[in-house]
């Protein structure tokens, strides 16, 4: 626990400070470093992967404290990060001359697993924020360049890209750091407040890495000197206010995430799409390309016909779409098996249960600038099995054409 102001040893806070617009990641960090006492950065450098190993630093406003490489793991640069950083991260602790450690993720590190290694290995993750540049936004939800082609791929079998990679680093943080971009728009920042509505945005006000050496001095409440600890400013709270590594997880599972709400402004439009009937399977991957292109992001669980127990993952960003199976409708489970499902999944089913269904349904989300909204809903209406081919039944649905099963791989 934290006693802000008080003399002596303190714990470990660790803040992880991520995304792909990389100057916007740089200039959080430096502010962050510049407004926490007792702040030091650690960051992986996984652009030296490709010579087999990854290069780590640990910084504070002065400059480079340390630095070594860290070998791969399995021809991995993602799991080299994972074996190091816990041990740097514990030795920093030891020491207890840290106040905040800033782990600042190297461009295509999704901050998910990086909070939950370092929550699993007993250290307490404050803050997860991910950097924006509004006027970035959409150029980089739009790119479906694959990783490897950017030279971002964190191992030689990343098979990501650029916009989906974005959309989760973007999702799964509580924080944006937005920098004041001089060519972001209103549509540009609505389209940012649609996307991540529960997100607390902070703007990064100054604090570039050239700014540091003259950054004023703050008084350090572990320091013992009497002084009145300076007033953290807004960055600098979000990093140490706490954060769910278990919540946040729940909030990124298609069965019970926190997906966007209807909303219309700015030239941004967000549809929430909810039905009770399944979808046809080949009327639905007929419509696959057009659907995904409809929208900048579109994401949530859909049912289809012919796998009537399974809950569906739709992820679409870039022009592309990731379609996986997300393990069964709690509809389908025996009444036994309900006490080995978490509580939140349990929770989130019950808000949206019908008598007939259970929580069987079509929950699709579609945010973009310029959202044909009419059309879209008339595409995913022609997709639902009619009522002829609803009244057969699920015994004549799963006798429908298979057409996901090679992207199901079943």
């Amino acid at each position: 626990m934290h006693e802000h102001g008080s003399s002596g040893a303190h714990e470990l806070s660790v803040a992880i400070v991520g995304g792909l617009h990389a100057d916007a990641r740089k200039a959080a960090v430096a502010r962050l470093l510049a407004d926490v006492p007792g702040s030091v950065v650690l960051h992986h450098d996984l652009a030296t992967a490709v010579a087999g190993t990854v290069v780590r630093t640990v910084s504070d406003t002065s400059g480079i404290l340390s630095a070594g490489e860290a070998p791969l793991v399995n021809d991995c640069a993602c799991c080299a990060l994972r074996e190091d950083l816990v041990p740097e991260l514990r030795r920093l602790a030891e020491a207890g001359r840290t106040r905040l450690a800033i782990v600042e993720l190297w461009d295509s590190v999704e901050p998910k697993a990086m909070a939950e290694v370092v929550t699993a290995g007993g250290l307490t993750v404050t803050g997860v924020i991910t950097a924006v540049d509004p006027a970035l936004l959409l150029p980089y939800l739009g790119n479906g360049d694959d990783l490897a082609e950017r030279g971002l791929a964190a191992a030689a079998t990343d098979q990501r890209t650029v916009a989906d990679t974005f959309a989760r680093q973007l999702e799964y943080a509580t924080v944006l750091a937005l920098v004041d971009s001089p060519d972001a728009d209103d549509e540009d920042r609505e389209l940012l407040a649609q996307l991540h509505p529960t997100a607390r945005q902070v703007p990064v006000t100054g604090g570039h890495p050239g700014d540091l050496a003259g950054a004023p001095d703050a008084a350090d409440p572990a320091c013992g000197s009497g002084r009145e600890a300076a007033p953290l400013s807004a960055l600098a709270s979000a990093a140490l206010a706490g954060f769910d590594v278990e919540a946040a997880a729940a909030a990124q599972h298609p069965a019970c995430a926190l997906l966007p709400a209807e909303a219309d402004a700015h030239g941004v439009s967000t549809l929430v799409w909810h039905r009770r009937r399944p979808f046809h399977p080949e009327r639905l991957y007929e419509a696959l390309e057009d659907l995904t292109c409809a929208a900048a992001r579109s994401r949530g669980r859909f049912w289809l016909a012919d796998h009537p127990d399974t809950l569906l993952h739709w992820d679409a960003a870039g022009g592309a779409l990731c379609v996986e199976s997300a393990g069964p409708w709690l509809a389908s489970l025996p009444d036994a098996a309900w006490d080995m499902v978490e509580p939140v999944r349990r929770a989130a089913a019950a808000l949206d249960w019908h008598p007939e269904h259970g929580d069987c349904c079509q929950h699709l989300v579609f945010t973009s600038p310029g959202l044909d909204r009419d059309g879209l809903e008339q595409l995913l209406e022609s997709c639902l099995l009619t009522d002829a081919e609803y009244a057969g039944g699920r015994t004549a649905w799963k006798r429908l054409p298979p057409a996901f099963d090679t992207l199901l791989e079943v």
